[in-house]
C-alpha cells in the first residue's frame, strides 16, 4: 500500500466516524471544473489589478467598467462549468449522513449544483445578481445583458451578489460558520491554503476543540505541518473520489 493510499484509508476512518463534519473549501476544488484561482500563478489577479476592478470603490465610481472588465469575464466561465468529483464528493458524504454543511470561500455555485443542501458562501454568488439601490435579487441567467450593466426594475444596476474588497463579510454567515467548526468532529479543507481571514481561522477553531482535521491539496500549505492531521496530497477531485469510495465501504 502506498503512503498516500494509507493516509486515505486513516481519513475514511476517521470520517466514516464521525456524526458532525464541515467541510472548508476554496478555489483548488473547482480547478477541475475549468475555473482558474484568483490568487497564485495563472490566477486572475495576475491579468486584471483586483484594487482596480474588484474593489467596491472601483464598482462606484465605474460600473460599466468593472461589470466588463471582470463580471462577464467570471460570468461566461461560470457559465459553462460544471461539478466535479470533489463536489459530488462532499454532496456524497452529506448523503451518508457524515457532512453536516459546506463552508465555501468560492462564488461559482458549484457546490449547490453538485446538489449540497447546506451552503454557506463566504463570499457570496456570482449565479445571483443584486440591486445597488433596493434589495431586489435575481437569477443571473434569467437577467438579459443587452445593457450592461443590467438594470434592476427599479432602475437602478445591477451586481453580482458577491463580496468585493472593501466590502465586509456577512456577521450571521461567519458566526454560523464559527460554531460549526467549534462543534465539528472531521473538517475538510479542501482545495484552499486557509491563508485569507476570516476562513483561515475555521481550521484552528476546529482544531482547538478536538477536530480531526483532513487537508486535501495539491501541495503542502501552511495548514499543512501546524494544524492538519491528516494531508492527502492531490487533485481534489481525484482525491476525494477515492475517499468517499473507501468511506461508502465502511458504513
Amino acid at each position: 500500500m502506498t503512503h498516500l493510499s494509507s493516509l486515505i484509508d486513516q481519513a475514511a476512518t476517521a470520517c466514516a466516524q464521525a456524526k458532525r463534519g464541515v467541510a472548508l473549501t476554496g478555489a483548488g476544488i473547482s480547478v477541475e471544473s475549468g475555473i482558474p484561482p484568483f490568487r497564485g500563478k495563472g490566477g486572475l489577479w495576475e491579468k486584471i489589478d483586483p484594487m482596480k476592478y474588484a474593489h467596491i470603490d472601483a464598482l462606484e465610481a465605474d460600473p460599466e467598467e468593472v461589470w466588463r472588465m471582470l463580471f462577464m469575464g467570471i460570468g461566461e466561465l461560470l457559465r459553462h462549468a460544471a461539478p466535479n468529483a470533489g463536489h459530488t464528493g462532499l454532496r456524497r458524504l452529506e448523503e451518508l449522513g457524515l457532512l453536516q454543511t459546506v463552508i465555501t470561500q468560492n462564488v461559482d455555485g458549484l457546490h449547490q449544483k453538485a446538489g449540497s443542501q447546506d451552503v454557506i458562501e463566504f463570499h457570496g454568488s456570482h449565479a445571483v445578481l443584486r440591486c445597488m439601490r433596493c434589495p431586489q435579487r435575481y437569477d443571473w441567467q434569467a437577467v438579459p445583458l443587452t445593457m450592461i450593466p443590467p438594470l434592476c426594475a427599479c432602475g437602478a444596476y445591477l451586481r453580482p451578489d458577491v463580496i468585493m474588497f472593501g466590502e465586509p463579510i456577512d456577521v450571521g454567515l461567519l458566526q454560523r460558520s464559527q460554531m460549526l467548526a467549534a462543534q465539528c468532529e472531521v473538517m475538510l479543507v479542501v482545495g484552499t491554503s486557509a491563508t485569507v481571514q476570516p476562513a483561515a481561522y475555521l481550521p484552528v477553531i476546529a482544531k482547538r476543540n478536538g477536530a480531526c482535521i483532513i487537508e486535501i491539496n495539491p501541495e503542502p500549505t501552511e495548514l499543512t505541518h501546524h494544524i492538519s492531521d491528516i494531508t492527502l496530497l492531490g487533485p481534489a477531485g481525484k482525491v476525494m473520489d477515492e475517499l468517499v469510495a473507501r468511506v461508502a465501504k465502511l458504513r
